[in-house]
């Protein structure tokens, strides 16, 4: 059989209608095997190497500077390759504030997206064939003429402006510059209406900034540190992760609040086992405790914050004992826990957490959070919250983009304090309508594999259909690529030049990120498809380099360094510009609000027609039979992109299901018991789940990591392993200030039996 010309097998599922349907990709059509590494000779019997190991590699092995990509907090990291193009370890570099020079799990796994036999190889065109639509592998030119055509058939018939770039990480930034230049600016991300948008309104809203990447937490000087559902230790932050641990070591207490016991929890001094949906009546409830015991910092409050007496007023009523019949905590310890806090004030932290998507007032929650900073005089305070700062990395010169009649804020306009677009209001836009003012008719898809992150999967398949154009870029067959037209194969982080990393921190640093070895197969980096697409499109002057890593050379020559220095040392440090990390007793400080103080009674969200202040609202509770659908994190894996990965997998290849000992014996399951979940629409798990029968979830809620249950057989590894707990969330709560998508509000009920076995007649 000839390889170029083999199609692809067809799919067994396909959507209500028949213009796009889903295609498995088949490995058959992917190009040949790469050797494998296991997670046990990766790791050996350590993640980290002594000095000795570390001597020993150094002189075998070429090292070369990147940053991971295996998660968001782009740990800086040496890459260690042979001659013959292997990559066997990778270690942190030891100057990078992000990880110390310790990776996590993730990090030293990530050699596992590298030889990943399951990657995309080769481009693949969706054609019809004996009445058939399947997959067609093709050349680059092919696919990038066609992928070209399509851009500019776009234009012609809508306005550049109806193609919408869906993106995440770094080749996201590539391709934002080229849909920018293109003309459209109907760009969206996963990670802010599906993430982490409400808590930098939230905190813009009160101080005048963003929480940011990474968050400017002063941990390891901490003496309080309290965990509202934020799940570290799980969700790696690398930094925060070790300077918690020293923070630990040092004495500090830490309070965690949460229906699960985590791993954050199990180190803590307070588990508060709150019921779930109820975390802003208890912090209304700390800070009554707060201000009518004058535990507040009241220098701090006098003279950096405005709106005092407006809240002072607003949490009179919300005593303990009013929290303790919503939140089910006792009054004794929402007390005790609120004077713990104010003890180890300034030195504490009310985390603002990371992902917050859950229950449709995120802001306000968010918002709670900062109040309560405020009232302890946190904010810019060693052991709270120092003040960031990054460095600006200099643009690369090109023309000035073209102005789009409309984009993200169009699209989003009755969301006023969104300033990212949201992904769920671009896939609604591309639902044909006739009080549709933006129609988008064109996706391209890159580093996000959007049937994991979006709930309401139904709403996103029927806007897939509807859609005259799909390309995807991806270096894995996630589900999304299924859906495509055109399939793009991109190389790994260890392939490919990116973009120099700039982050906020406790001072500016630089990271860098270089191929350690050429790209596997016929894959490419995302900057070399942006310029190919560019250059289609007569967008050449937006793209005046042979080679991303001109552009690199441009911008480090600009920054007082180079490659030749950049290769050596990996991070470069900068001093601090903004003054110092920490306010000075009684330093005047203008906050970047419009009072340029901390607005504890937002009048800028009263004058929107919103509460200035958090309110508590009751949310629907499970009905009987029924439990509330609570996700988490794993540290080794990130979202559903490692699933597969052979080195994480072996850490952890499926999920388990986390339920109650009451509910356990109420349908007699044991540890071990396979079950299936149906949730309040009638949408049932494709695949089963494993119980975990423990006393560490509340009997009103069940508790799965999340990025499991794949239903591409071409995962070999992911396949079928668990459930898929985005399938089950078909309930979005919006947030009306900045449009998040509140995924919590779900609930399922559990099934003994196979829901999908079917009698013959």
């Amino acid at each position: 059989m000839n390889m170029n010309k083999f199609i692809l097998k067809k799919s067994v599922r396909q959507m209500s209608t028949s213009r796009r349907k889903f295609i498995k990709i088949s490995a058959l059509g992917l190009g040949g095997v790469a050797a494998s590494t296991t997670a046990l000779n990766l790791f050996g019997t350590s993640p980290f190497f002594d000095a000795v190991v570390l001597d020993e590699v150094a002189k075998k092995l070429h090292r070369t500077p990147t940053y991971c990509e295996v998660c968001f907090w782009k740990c800086a990291a040496w890459a260690y390759s042979d001659s013959e193009g292997n990559i066997p370890k990778i270690l942190g570099n030891e100057t990078d504030p992000h990880c110390y020079g310790r990776l996590c799990p993730r990090g030293t796994g990530g050699v596992g997206m590298y030889n990943d036999t399951d990657r995309l190889k080769t481009p693949l065109i969706r054609k019809m064939v004996d009445g058939e639509q399947t997959f067609v592998e093709s050349s680059w030119e092919e696919a990038l003429d066609l992928v070209a055509g399509k851009f500019k058939a776009v234009k012609e018939k809508y306005g550049s402006e109806s193609f919408a770039l869906l993106k995440h990480g770094s080749p996201g930034k590539h391709l934002e510059h080229l849909f920018k230049a293109y003309g459209s600016d109907t760009i969206a991300e996963p990670a802010y209406a599906q993430c982490r948008g409400a808590r930098e309104a939230g905190f813009a809203l009160t101080f005048g900034s963003w929480v940011g990447s990474p968050e400017p937490t002063d941990i390891r000087d901490t003496k309080c540190l309290v965990l509202i559902g934020s799940h570290i230790g799980e969700n790696m932050h690398n930094s925060q992760v070790q300077e918690m641990s020293d923070a630990i070591d040092n004495g500090a207490t830490i309070i965690t609040v949460d229906p699960r016991y985590s791993t954050a929890a199990s180190k803590s001094k307070y588990w508060l086992a709150i019921k779930p949906a109820t975390d802003i009546a208890l912090m209304l409830a700390w800070m009554n405790v707060i201000i009518e015991e004058g535990l507040y910092d009241k220098d701090y409050v006098e003279k950096y914050t405005t709106g005092f007496n407006e809240l002072k007023k607003h949490v009179l009523n919300f005593s303990p004992e009013w929290a303790y019949g919503i939140t089910t905590i006792k009054p004794a310890e929402i007390r005790k826990t609120a004077r713990e806090m104010a003890n180890a004030a300034p030195a504490v932290i009310i985390h603002p957490g990371r992902h917050v998507a859950w229950y449709g007032d995120d802001t306000q929650r968010a918002r709670a959070m900062a109040i309560l900073n405020a009232l302890l005089g946190s904010w810019g305070r060693r052991g709270g919250f120092y003040f960031k700062e990054s460095i600006s990395i200099p643009k690369y010169p090109s023309p000035k983009y073209p102005q789009p009649e409309w984009g993200w804020p169009e699209i989003g306009e009755k969301y006023p304090l969104a300033q990212m677009g949201i992904t769920t209001e671009v896939i609604k836009a591309s639902l044909p309508s006739e009080d549709n003012k933006y129609p988008v008719k064109a996706w391209m898809v890159a580093g996000t594999n959007l049937t994991k992150s979006i709930p309401n999967k139904e709403l996103l398949e029927n806007a897939m259909n509807e859609l005259e154009f799909l390309v995807v870029l991806d270096t894995m067959p996630m589900d999304i690529t299924g859906y495509a037209d055109v399939v793009l194969p991109e190389c790994t982080y260890l392939e490919r030049f990116d973009g120099i990393r700039s982050a906020t921190n406790r001072e500016p640093s630089i990271a860098v990120r270089f191929p350690a070895v050429k790209p596997k197969y016929d894959s490419k980096p995302g900057w070399w498809v942006a310029k190919q697409i560019g250059d289609r499109l007569g967008l050449n002057e937006y793209f005046d380099y042979d080679d991303y890593k001109d552009v690199i050379a441009w911008q480090l020559d600009k920054m007082g360094t180079s490659i030749e220095e950049m290769i050596k040392i990996g991070v470069k440090h900068y001093p601090r510009k903004s003054g110092g990390l920490y306010l000075k007793d009684g330093e005047p400080y203008n906050f970047p609000t419009s009072s340029g103080k901390i607005e504890l009674y937002s009048k800028e969200l009263k004058d929107l027609g919103f509460d200035p202040l958090p309110k508590y609202t009751k949310h629907p509770e499970p009905p009987a039979g029924f439990y509330r659908l609570n996700y988490g994190r794993a540290p080794m894996h990130t979202f559903s992109r490692t699933a597969n990965n052979p080195n994480l997998n072996d850490l952890m290849n499926e999920n388990n299901l986390w339920v109650n000992p009451k509910v356990a014996r109420i349908l007699g399951l044991t540890s071990g018991s396979e079950v299936w979940l149906r949730n309040q629409d009638k949408v049932t798990s494709t695949f089963p789940i494993k119980v975990r029968v423990t006393e560490r979830i509340r009997w009103d809620s069940v508790y799965m990591v999340h990025g499991f249950g794949h239903d591409n057989k071409k995962l070999s590894r992911a396949y079928g392993k668990g459930i898929n707990d985005t399938q089950l969330i078909s309930k979005v709560y919006e947030d009306p200030i900045m449009g998040g998508t509140g995924m919590r509000g779900n609930f399922v009920e559990i099934l003994t039996d196979n829901p999908h076995n079917t009698v013959e007649s």
